[in-house]
C-alpha cells in the first residue's frame, strides 16, 4: 500500500483502517477523492484485505467539498471536480469488500454522502449530521439525492434535503442513517471489533453477499432472483464453500482459506 498525502492508512490482519487525514475537519479535495480512488484500486488487487474501515477526526468525519477549493469555478472546472467525486464514491460504495465509516463529530454535505457510500455507519453520540447545501442555494452532487432515500426512505431523505436541518446521533440512528452509536472514546474499537469479526469470515461469500445486495437492489425482484442463484453458484463450487458444508456433514470446524 503506497504513501498517500490526505489519507492515513493502517492494515491489521485483514481490516484496512483508513483515516481522512485533512484536520480538523476533513474538507474534501479533488486530491482527497483522487486518492480515494487509487486506494480502492489498491484494495481489489490485494487479496489480504477483508473489511475497510474509514474514519475522520474527533471534530470531524468530513465537513464536506472544500469550498475554497470550488468556489468562483467555471461550469466546465466543476463538471470536473464533480465527476471526480463521482467516481471516487462510486469506486467505494463498489468495493467488492465490506466498508464500515466510523463517525465522529460532523459529517455534512459531501463528507455524509462519503459516509452513504459504505455499508454500515457507526456515530459516536457526539456526532452530527446534515445535507445543508440547500442553505448554499445549491443541492448535493456526490449521491446524496439517490443513496439518502435508497437507506431511510423518500420522505425522511427529503426532510434532511429539503429542510437542509443537522440531526444528531439518537435521530439518525433512529431513521436508520446510522446503525450503531457508541461513546466517543469507544467508537473506533467497536468499529474495528465489528470488522475483525467480519473479517473472519470466508471471503469468496462475503465478496458474493455484497454483489448479490448491491445489485439485486436495483433489478426487478424477479431478475435479482436469478442474480442471486449465479452468486449462490459461485459460493457453491469455491473451496470454502465445499469445505464449509464437508465440515457440516463431518461435524467439525470448517478451515476456510479465503479461496
Amino acid at each position: 500500500m503506497h504513501h498517500f498525502e490526505n489519507l492515513k492508512v493502517e492494515k491489521e490482519q485483514k481490516v484496512l483502517l483508513v483515516t481522512l487525514n485533512r484536520p480538523p475537519y476533513n474538507p474534501l479535495s479533488s486530491a482527497l477523492y483522487g486518492e480515494l480512488m487509487e486506494l480502492c484500486q489498491e484494495v481489489e488487487k490485494s487479496d489480504d484485505i477483508k473489511v475497510v474501515v474509514i474514519t475522520g477526526s474527533e471534530k470531524a468525519f468530513s465537513t464536506g467539498l472544500d469550498v475554497k477549493e470550488v468556489e468562483g469555478k467555471s461550469p466546465v472546472e466543476m463538471g470536473r471536480i464533480g465527476d471526480l467525486s463521482r467516481r471516487a464514491s462510486c469506486a467505494l460504495a463498489e468495493l467488492s469488500v465490506p466498508t464500515v465509516a466510523a463517525i465522529r463529530g460532523l459529517a455534512v454535505g459531501g463528507g455524509l454522502e462519503l459516509a452513504l457510500c459504505c455499508d454500515f455507519r457507526f456515530a459516536s453520540e457526539d456526532s452530527r449530521f446534515g445535507q445543508p447545501e440547500i442553505n448554499l442555494g445549491i443541492i448535493p452532487g456526490g449521491g446524496a439525492t439517490q443513496r439518502l432515500p435508497r437507506l431511510i426512505g423518500l420522505s425522511k431523505a427529503r426532510e434532511l434535503l429539503f429542510g437542509g436541518q443537522m440531526i444528531d446521533a439518537r435521530r439518525a440512528l433512529e431513521i436508520g442513517l446510522v446503525d450503531r452509536v457508541y461513546p466517543p472514546e469507544s467508537l473506533l474499537e467497536e468499529s474495528l471489533k465489528f470488522a475483525r469479526e467480519i473479517a473472519a469470515k470466508p471471503l469468496v461469500a462475503l465478496k458474493a453477499l455484497k454483489r448479490a445486495i448491491n445489485r439485486g437492489i436495483e433489478m426487478s425482484l424477479e431478475g435479482a432472483l436469478v442474480y442471486e442463484g449465479q452468486c449462490f453458484l459461485q459460493t457453491f463450487v469455491s473451496e470454502d464453500g465445499r469445505e464449509g458444508l464437508r465440515a457440516f456433514v463431518e461435524k467439525r470446524k470448517p478451515e476456510f482459506k479465503d479461496r
